[in-house]
């Protein structure tokens, strides 16, 4: 057998966003750290996040305020102790991004006021606390960040490495449970490597790709969730997949997303006739939450049988909207359309995955040794529906969270542990890639239609039959032939998607970014929906299975 590369650290770090770097960041002052990216370092969902981060920074505002309107935003599933915990650390969060050389946009004031941070709002908030740099805070945060990381000595950079599987030590026949290392494939030499580490961080992000349309880049294909599931990891309230009330509807631009600041400054939300449609769905019009909006727009797109409604924002200056909205401006104007006098097409697209991993307040999963952080994860923050830009302020919270727990565990003693290679002996490269390409794309598309901003139980029914039948053609695919980039995002999509199924069949209610038509009213029960490996059929996908019928052909 090909002796393959073999990597060691104190810490290994899967995903290269705020929460990925801000780890490895932290990490690096006292560990080695292997931060693995999947594509170009920055190529995540955090280089795109327009709006900005939300905190308590201004002397008007109070933690208790933030709360309430997160809360509200759940829709009644946020457990109030990681509300709490997250907007308590705000303030610090921001500090330390602020210290680290991110540069959020000031308000400058005439003496004596001096100069302060431009604070913006956006729907759900009560007050204007959203920190921003223009309409671009997401590559402001990544830049930043990752140049840090790049030149830190004790931080190796792997980019383009897919993760493949996590690796427990229940694969060694070890009494205890925990994560020792990680197989990951080299897109370059397209080649399977090991990582031993004493602690891995998921910070892989959200799994928008199963859906058909979505506002995410091609990365977010739910990799994390699915490894952590098979290594043994319980997940909860995947049902929870918030759609972007605002996506750009053109068709050179089909992920491009249309920040929430543009409401919160004041734009408008009309029918192809002109009329504002959102006062007849809520007090708070375009201000309220996204699961209102998105569902609003949904059902007038479905009511009047056409593409799309649109977001007109020609009543502000000129000057106003290209210098608080420089990015969308620029965007818009290369396909033609002026903002500035022309309202915007936009759709609903899936935007963020509010349920994940279950982590406790330090980001610690029930494996011993590993943690998940950010959208990867579920905190209990988000609840049925993410308030706007509470999601950044997640990923830098909890990072910093873990990175201290990490800390406190490094006295410990611990035996770096000889993993085992990987084993391509009994498989061979693909003569069929029709077969991933056709798969890929009705997934995508039985999930859009069946599971997407409206469902039926009979949808959801049908939708959990076509994803079994996926599986094992997938499985079946996955153990005969050499991995790549596709089958290994197809895989660990197909296992989102089941277990998106199976929570939303467990929910017998209509709740924040979950509606049912036959559910439509809300439970007085409030719950969230927990999956366990142990008490699911999962059709053989540990990575103990594979290899083994990888092994004997």
């Amino acid at each position: 057998m090909k002796q393959l590369n073999e990597h060691q650290s104190d810490v290994l770090v899967i995903g290269s966003g705020a929460a990925g770097l801000t780890l490895a960041l932290q990490l690096a002052e006292q560990c080695k750290v292997i931060l693995v990216s999947k594509s170009k370092l920055f190529e995540g969902s955090t280089y795109y996040a327009q709006g900005g981060i939300a905190a308590v920074f201004d002397d008007s505002d109070s933690v208790d305020s933030h709360v309430q309107d997160t809360l509200i935003a759940g829709a009644g599933l946020c457990e109030e102790s990681a509300v709490r915990h997250t907007i308590e650390n705000s303030k610090d969060a921001i500090l330390w991004l602020i210290e680290n050389g991110v540069a959020f946009d000031k308000d400058i004031k005439q003496p004596p006021e001096g100069t302060e941070y431009h604070l913006t709002r956006e729907g759900g908030h009560s007050h204007r606390r959203i920190l921003h740099t223009a309409d671009a805070t997401g590559k402001e945060i990544q830049l930043t960040l990752q140049q840090r990381a790049i030149r830190h000595p004790n931080i190796q950079v792997l980019e383009r490495y897919n993760a493949v599987d996590l690796i427990t030590s229940q694969k060694l026949q070890r009494r205890d449970n925990r994560v020792l290392g990680a197989y990951i494939w080299n897109r370059n030499s397209e080649q399977v490597e090991t990582v031993s580490a004493r602690f891995i961080i998921l910070a892989t992000g959200g799994s928008s790709k199963v859906y058909q349309y979505t506002s995410n880049p091609d990365v977010s294909s739910g990799d994390g969730i699915a490894m952590a599931w098979r290594a043994g990891c319980r997940v909860a309230n995947m049902e929870f997949n918030q759609f972007h009330p605002t996506c750009l509807y053109h068709p050179e631009a089909r992920n491009f997303l249309l920040t929430e600041a543009l409401r919160g400054e004041g734009a408008y939300l009309r029918r192809p006739d002109g009329s504002r449609f959102m006062p007849d769905f809520d007090e708070r019009a375009e201000l309220a939450p996204r699961d209102v909006v998105a569902q609003a727009i949904d059902f007038e797109i479905k009511r009047l049988g056409v593409d799309c409604m649109y977001l007109d924002i020609t009543h502000k200056p000129a000057e106003f909207i290209i210098k608080h909205f420089p990015t969308i401006y620029e965007r818009c104007l290369e396909l033609g359309i002026d903002i500035t006098r022309v309202p915007i097409p936009v759709v609903p697209a899936a935007h963020y995955t509010c349920g994940g991993v279950m982590i406790d307040l330090n980001g610690k999963t029930n494996l011993d040794g590993l943690y998940a952080v950010g959208e990867v994860s579920y905190t209990g923050l988000h609840g049925a529906n993410r308030l706007a830009s509470n999601s950044l302020l997640e990923c830098i919270v909890y990072a910093r969270a873990a990175s201290q727990h990490i800390f406190e565990m490094l006295s410990e003693e611990y035996t770096q542990v000889k993993l085992p290679q990987w084993d391509e002996s009994k498989v061979s490269n693909s003569d069929e890639e029709v077969v991933i390409a056709h798969n890929w794309h009705e997934l995508r598309l039985f999930m859009w239609d069946y599971v997407g901003i409206v469902r039926t139980n009979k949808r959801l029914e049908r939708a959990l039959r076509r994803c079994m039948m996926l599986q094992q053609e997938i499985q079946e695919y996955y153990s005969n032939f050499r991995v790549s980039n596709n089958l290994l995002e197809l895989r660990n999509l197909v296992q989102v998607a089941e277990l998106i199924i199976r929570c939303a069949m467990e929910r017998k209610e209509s709740r924040g970014l979950h509606f049912n038509t036959d559910y439509p009213k809300k439970l007085d029960t409030e719950k969230p929906t927990i999956l366990n490996p142990k008490d699911t059929f999962n059709l053989e996908t540990s990575v103990d299975c594979v290899l083994k019928r990888r092994k004997n052909g």
